[in-house]
């Protein structure tokens, strides 16, 4: 198990601070260890009062860790003042340490000064040419490199100006700015953006401290700057989408959110197994169109193929059964996945679809029994969305939903040049679409 130290302030609230870096550090399996430099009355409100550990002390907790258990990766976060800074630099110095996150918290969420403004030029000069990494906000970024940073050129020419500082490598993070959560990397050589859809919430409260926690045990685990870059964007985006409504004020991440999704994960397999299994029992081969068939479910919160499992392969007919190649798996289907995504985006509780075999009979069927249908004209897709790979689906999918205002039970099409007629099954989970393809069927 990898050691990672933060060396950085207590969170009384819990969000932000030592208490959100040993929770990342921990749910990505490293073996957290701390250094407190101050500790702080603090609530999802604000910072109600700071007091500052003596540098003195800072470093024999420093000494206690690294003379006994040793480190893999250090992250440092609130550093106070400069001689606690100081203190850190040589002992990083002294005992060789080579992997060095440093994210140089100046500012707490709700504007409260966390590093005295006369240890700026300490930071800069004493610890980031020590840095791994650093991976400041666009106001700390702007702090760093003297210059106003409103778009992603902007990052890049901040990103450039922090590097001759020192850091080997510097992450801005682009939260500040509009449209999607984009953190750059920049080497020295070349720049990479790691990109993120942005999460809609207020409580982002720890979001600084958790990122570059991550960051640190990946790299403490060996991982290349650009994987543990991202790996911890994806750390820190599921932490947002999960995040607590807890307090009055900005309420914290979810670093627990990891480890339940891998959670779901396990889940969601399950459920399409146990769905397959009553599928094949029930003797509806009919229902398997030409171009074969699939069922899929997604994550809760899903955004992209990435997060729907579907069967490999496809589900095909046999007799009057049904095949699968292998067991579901996550990224398995394109089709499937696009129908799911563009309903979730209207209504997230629906996260599952199969698609079978269009006839007039089953859509008169269906009707009959109840159930909600709607349908597209192919011929009325515009020539943008003809001309796209893969958008046609997600066209029709998306006029039906705005029409009907409502996500139906099926969605048909009459087919089209080249395009086989279908109909889309829709429910919350697979066992609701299981159920309402039987009543067609039967």
């Amino acid at each position: 198990m990898k050691r990672v130290l933060t060396i950085a302030g207590s969170d009384s609230g819990g969000g932000a601070g030592i208490q959100a870096d040993l929770k990342a550090i921990t749910l990505l399996g490293g073996y957290g260890m701390s250094v407190v430099t101050a500790l702080t009355a603090q609530n999802t409100l604000g910072v109600q009062a700071i007091y500052e550990i003596p540098a003195s002390f800072v470093e024999k907790q420093i000494d206690s860790v690294l003379t006994d258990m040793g480190v893999d990766a250090i992250k440092t976060g609130m550093l106070a003042n400069t001689e606690i800074i100081e203190v850190v630099a040589k002992k990083i110095k002294q005992y060789g340490v080579k992997r060095i996150v440093v994210d140089p918290v100046m500012v707490a969420k709700g504007g409260d000064r966390l590093l005295r403004q006369e240890a700026i030029d300490g930071l800069i000069r004493k610890l980031i040419p020590l840095a791994t990494v650093v991976t400041p906000n666009l106001p700390e970024a702007s702090v760093l490199s003297g210059m106003k940073i409103d778009s992603l050129d902007g990052m890049k020419r901040a990103a450039r100006q922090i590097f001759e500082l020192g850091a080997r490598n510097v992450v801005v993070k682009g939260g500040h700015l509009k449209g999607k959560a984009i953190d750059l990397l920049y080497d020295g050589r070349q720049y990479f953006k790691i990109e993120a859809q942005r999460v809609k919430t207020k409580n982002t409260h720890g979001t600084g401290c958790t990122f570059a926690s991550a960051l640190a045990t990946c790299l403490a685990k060996g991982e290349s700057m650009v994987d543990a870059v991202q790996h911890a964007k994806d750390f820190i985006t599921l932490a947002i989408q999960h995040s607590l409504s807890l307090g009055q004020g900005t309420g914290p991440t979810n670093p627990a959110a990891f480890v339940l999704r891998e959670g779901e994960r396990y889940h969601v397999i399950q459920e399409l197994k146990r769905a397959m299994v009553i599928l094949k029992e029930a003797k509806i081969g009919h229902l398997i169109p030409e171009v074969s068939s699939n069922l899929g479910f997604g994550l809760a919160g899903a955004q992209g193929r990435e997060d729907i499992a579907a069967f490999p392969g496809r589900i095909v007919r046999f007799r009057e059964s049904m095949v699968t190649w292998s067991d579901p798996e996550f990224g398995a289907s394109k089709h499937i996945a696009n129908i799911i995504l563009t309903v979730m985006r209207f209504s997230p509780e629906y996260r599952s679809a199969m698609n079978i075999r269009y006839s007039k009979e089953d859509v008169a069927r269906w009707k009959k029994r109840g159930f909600v249908g709607g349908s597209f004209d192919r011929r009325l897709e515009p020539k943008r969305v003809k001309e796209t790979e893969g958008s046609s689906l997600e066209w029709g999918v998306n006029e039906v939903l705005k029409r009907m205002k409502r996500v139906p039970d099926f969605i048909y099409d009459e087919g089209g040049i080249g395009k086989e007629p279908m109909i889309r099954v829709l429910g919350r989970n697979p066992m609701d679409v299981v159920q309402k393809v039987l009543k067609a069927g039967r």
